[in-house]
C-alpha cells in the first residue's frame, strides 16, 4: 500500500501541504517514480523515463480509488480496482530474492515494471476494499491538500496525509479561536 500512496502523491498534480503540487515531468518524473517505488522499504533500480510515464498513468487510476473511498463511493472504488485488475491481468507469483524467504508478488502478463506495480497496487487495494478496513483509504482533509494516505492508526480516525497538514489545521483553528 505504501507504494500505491507514494505513486499517487508523487506523480499526480494537485495540492500538497497548502501549496500547488504540479505533476513532475522529465527527469523529475523518473526520480519521483523511483522514490515512490522505494517507499515500500526496498531499494529498487532507477526508473526510466518510459517507465515513469507508464507509472504516472497508473498513479492517476489509483487516485480515483482513494478519492472514491474518501467521498463514500465504495462501488466506484471497487469498479476502478476491478478495471485495474482486468487491465493488468494480475496473477500471483511466489518469488525469493535478495536473501529473503519466499513471498507473494502479483505481476501483470506484460512483464513491464509499470505493469507489475500496477498489478500489485491493484491487488493490494482489492484486498483492502474487500475487507472491513476499506474506509482506511483517504484523501487529506486539510485545506489546499489532496494527497492520499492509508490510515494505519489503531482507532481509524486519521484525516490528514501528514503531521505537517495536521499541524497546519490545528494552528489555523487555534489562531481563529484567539483572534
Amino acid at each position: 500500500m505504501a507504494v500505491a500512496v507514494g505513486l499517487v502523491n508523487a506523480l499526480t498534480a494537485g495540492e500538497a501541504r497548502g501549496r500547488p503540487h504540479p505533476a513532475p515531468d522529465g527527469e523529475e518524473q523518473a526520480s519521483a517514480a523511483t522514490q515512490a517505488l522505494r517507499s515500500g522499504g526496498r531499494h529498487y533500480p532507477e526508473v526510466t523515463a518510459g517507465e515513469a510515464a507508464e507509472l504516472t498513468v497508473v498513479a492517476a487510476a489509483l487516485r480515483v480509488v482513494f478519492e472514491s473511498v474518501a467521498r463514500g463511493d465504495a462501488d466506484e472504488a471497487a469498479r476502478q480496482v476491478n478495471e485495474l485488475l482486468e487491465e493488468t491481468d494480475a496473477r500471483p507469483h511466489l518469488d525469493r530474492h535478495d536473501g529473503e524467504p519466499w513471498h507473494l508478488h502479483f505481476h501483470g502478463t506484460g512483464g513491464t515494471r509499470a505493469g507489475d506495480w500496477a498489478a500489485s497496487c491493484a491487488t493490494a487495494l482489492a484486498v483492502v476494499l474487500g475487507g472491513d478496513l476499506f474506509d482506511r483509504l483517504g484523501v487529506c482533509t486539510a485545506p489546499h491538500c489532496d494527497r492520499v494516505y492509508v490510515d494505519v492508526s489503531r482507532n481509524g480516525t486519521r484525516r490528514f496525509c501528514s503531521t505537517a497538514c495536521q499541524n497546519r489545521v490545528k494552528t489555523a483553528a487555534f489562531r481563529a479561536r484567539n483572534t
